[in-house]
């Protein structure tokens, strides 16, 4: 008896658990910027129409409505849900209907008998442990639902990065064919002028290698221009080069427009989607562990039957005998070799796992806002410094051709001015796609433009 009571006791017994996610991480109070910080951040949602490109946005929604990553996801989302409502069920009573005929026969006679009835169970979920299950499966549902904001935020930011780099190659394209232009207009002054005596044949092989390397840059654009275009059209769910037509014509390359006010760091956090997963899956892994815990202690079960029996099918609604059962039953683990104890101890380093994975997401998460936030700044530092070198380079440009015309100046500078100018240009192109990245990148990382039915695609966010 002593010894059985001891098992009972430690059955019963309560493991402690560290805490969930509170106070894991402590965000800032600020933005590395303070200027950013204001009590009406700027909404998130649809964070793409601030480029104010219709055919941006009209990219994404399709994305949304057809990406492969997204189906997928919303597929991996119903399961979640649906094995949710399977653990909640078991809570609940459960109750099911019978029905039998047998016909015997015996010494030369025959005999029928017919039977009807319902049986009922129920687990009382005395120390918690169905109900840990429950809470377990709706923080997995949670955390899937999450997820699939996470891949919404992906695959928004992937398709404007995209379309921002294919706007940025074209633009860079333009600018090589323009320069191209004038440099083989300066290679034909070139031969008119050796064959007139006036310029040696070095002019004109120096004059030819700049066009024929401004030649060069001209495949390598336009291949970046058709990788883009097919990739966009596999992000929107269409085949490659199915929108080829509707995206060669050249445009502007979007920029977000308007100042960007953020929120604080803690509330930047509560917004982003892989943030909020990574604290459903610590409070599934809690609950696990209470499951795990309450299967330690005893089990009840309460079960009956009510029956109807007679001999004729007709005598079943009259006169028939009334046939009921009751049954309660407890179970206790007595000995297990410290099996329980074990897989409590497994559910705990699980938790553990979560709430070390949390903390590594938060700080990514900070790292990539502040990231972001920095090399905006910079890029528009070097934006201004590479235009005002672009309208030099032109002005040199001009000056030099004018001043050869003239005799001025030696060949050479026209070269080199040129030369300057398709740089400068192509820079401040390169620069400007750039900015307009770094802008998604920390749209992406603030968790803009995911759903709060992820079920749904958004054309509007959290």
């Amino acid at each position: 008896m002593a010894l059985a009571a001891s098992l009972v006791l430690g059955a019963c017994a309560v493991v402690q658990r560290p805490a969930g996610t509170a106070g894991l991480v402590a965000p800032p109070g600020r933005w590395s910027d303070p200027a950013l910080a204001t009590a009406t951040p700027t909404s998130l949602a649809a964070w793409w129409q601030s480029f104010g490109d219709p055919t941006l946005t009209a990219l994404v929604a399709q994305a949304l409505q057809a990406n492969t990553d997204l189906r997928s996801a919303q597929a991996a989302l119903r399961q979640a849900r649906a094995q949710r409502d399977v653990q909640a069920a078991s809570l609940a009573p459960t109750l099911g209907g019978s029905a039998s005929a047998q016909r015997s026969r015996s010494g030369g006679s025959t005999g029928n008998r017919f039977q009807a009835g319902f049986d009922a169970g129920w687990e009382p979920d005395v120390f918690g442990g169905l109900a840990a299950g429950v809470a377990a499966s709706e923080a997995d549902a949670q955390a899937s639902a999450a997820s699939l904001g996470a891949v919404q935020v992906s695959v928004a930011a992937e398709v404007a990065t995209t379309y921002v780099s294919l706007r940025g190659a074209q633009q860079r394209l333009a600018i090589a064919r323009e320069n191209l232009d004038a440099q083989l207009e300066t290679l034909q002054i070139a031969r008119w002028r050796q064959q007139a005596g006036l310029a040696s044949s070095l002019e004109v092989e120096q004059a030819r290698a700049a066009a024929e390397q401004t030649r060069s840059q001209v495949p390598t654009l336009e291949t970046t221009v058709a990788q883009a275009q097919n990739a966009l059209a596999v992000l929107t769910g269409e085949l490659p080069g199915a929108l080829q037509a509707r995206l060669s014509p050249g445009g502007p390359i979007p920029q977000a427009g308007g100042a960007l006010a953020l929120a604080f760091p803690a509330e930047t956090l509560r917004q982003r989607p892989d943030v909020r997963a990574a604290e459903l899956k610590v409070a599934a892994a809690a609950a696990r562990t209470d499951a795990a815990d309450a299967a330690r202690r005893p089990g009840f079960q309460l079960g009956g039957s009510l029956g109807l029996s007679a001999l004729t099918l007709g005598s079943l609604t009259n006169g028939a005998s009334v046939v009921g059962a009751l049954l309660g039953s407890v179970s206790l683990p007595l000995l297990d070799g410290g099996a329980a104890q074990a897989r409590v101890r497994v559910q705990e380093a699980g938790l553990d796992a979560e709430r070390i994975h949390y903390q590594a997401v938060v700080r990514g998460a900070l790292q990539e806002v502040e990231d972001a936030l920095v090399a905006l700044q910079k890029r528009r530092e070097r934006l201004a410094t590479l235009n005002a070198a672009a309208e030099a380079a032109a002005n040199a440009a001009l000056l030099a051709r004018q001043r050869q015309a003239s005799g001025l100046v030696d060949f050479q500078v026209v070269l080199e001015t040129q030369r300057t100018l398709l740089a400068a240009q192509d820079g401040v192109a390169a620069t400007t796609t750039d900015l307009a990245t770094d802008h998604v990148r920390l749209y992406k990382a603030l968790g803009g433009g995911w759903a709060s039915d992820p079920m749904t695609p958004t054309t509007s966010g959290t």
